[in-house]
């Protein structure tokens, strides 16, 4: 039994279809989510549905009863008035269920930057998750993601409307790691079919099958719409004030700049020595996607 908790988010789905369509009927999936809508639509694929809060001990229990292996998302709580303490909350919780597994193989998501120990901003919390897990659970994957491509969707309509784009990337023609959802979860279904002997944690970093800077983005929004889009780097001392409008509190605002100068310093990347993997999921086809959906509403 695979167990796969955030079965409804972007890189859950993909882990789920991508376990289902293995062809080893021996291996069932458990997908868990927090609102029960959503149980029939895994039903239909398939799956054994759950509903579990991590922040739950006792749900936790429920969803991981019987299971081989668990893949483990513990998000960035946009929602909290103190996003850092609300998930910290949450990898103290999941460890501590953890712990009275020892025989499963957790996979757990993680960030590049994890490893970096100041000044990193969200990738700080996952550092914190990845030393909280190596403490408890001896079968340990840790799956590392460069920014996800679809994070583009929050300026997308900015820049088709105004022809400019938007960046908290500088400069705007350096390249960065980035990665399709969808890869993560084929990636990180392919890891937990390879099992974990027990030795060491595994970390493997993902991203995909090339590097982009946000001119590219621009580019390519240019092509898709036949319309002219520029990139440019939002100066620093607008980034306050954009996140706030974006609905983000203070909190989380800090932590996302936070990430931002770090990536831009170029302390954020692939840790050396880790293992890697790369996606085949082009950026052309995440934008192509992202303004399908908009232009369905």
């Amino acid at each position: 039994m695979y167990v796969i908790f955030g079965a409804s988010g972007n890189v859950g789905r993909s882990t789920v279809a991508a376990l289902l369509n293995a062809g080893q009927a021996a291996h069932a999936v458990r997908a868990v989510v927090r609102d029960p809508a959503q149980r029939e639509a895994f039903k239909r694929m398939g799956c054994e549905v759950v509903a579990a809060d991590l922040d739950d001990e006792a749900s936790l229990h429920r969803a991981l009863e019987g299971a081989l292996a668990v893949q483990l998302l513990c998000p960035v709580a946009h929602g909290e008035a103190d996003p850092e303490a609300a998930m910290r909350n949450t990898i103290r919780t999941t460890a501590r269920t953890l712990r009275e597994y020892p025989h499963l193989h957790v996979l757990a998501l993680s960030d590049y930057g994890a490893e970096l120990d100041a000044d990193s901003g969200i990738t700080m919390l996952f550092r914190e998750l990845e030393t909280a897990y190596r403490e408890v659970a001896p079968r340990l994957t840790l799956l590392r993601s460069a920014e996800h491509m679809h994070n583009w969707a929050r300026t997308l309509l900015v820049a088709l409307s105004a022809g400019r784009l938007p960046s908290f990337h500088h400069p705007v023609d350096r390249p960065f790691p980035t990665v399709a959802a969808k890869d993560v979860g084929v990636v990180a279904a392919q890891l937990l079919l390879d099992g974990h002997d027990g030795h060491d944690a595994r970390v493997v970093s993902v991203e995909g099958p090339r590097r982009y800077h946000a001119e590219d983005v621009a580019r390519t929004l240019s092509e898709l719409s036949g319309r002219d889009v520029a990139a440019f780097a939002l100066p620093r001392s607008e980034w306050a004030n954009v996140l706030a409008r974006a609905g983000l509190n203070t909190n989380l605002a800090n932590l996302v700049m936070n990430t931002f100068d770090a990536q831009n310093a170029g302390r954020i990347d692939v840790e050396a020595g880790s293992e890697r993997r790369f996606g085949t999921t082009e950026l052309r086809d995440v934008l192509a996607a992202l303004m399908s959906a908009f232009n369905a509403r």
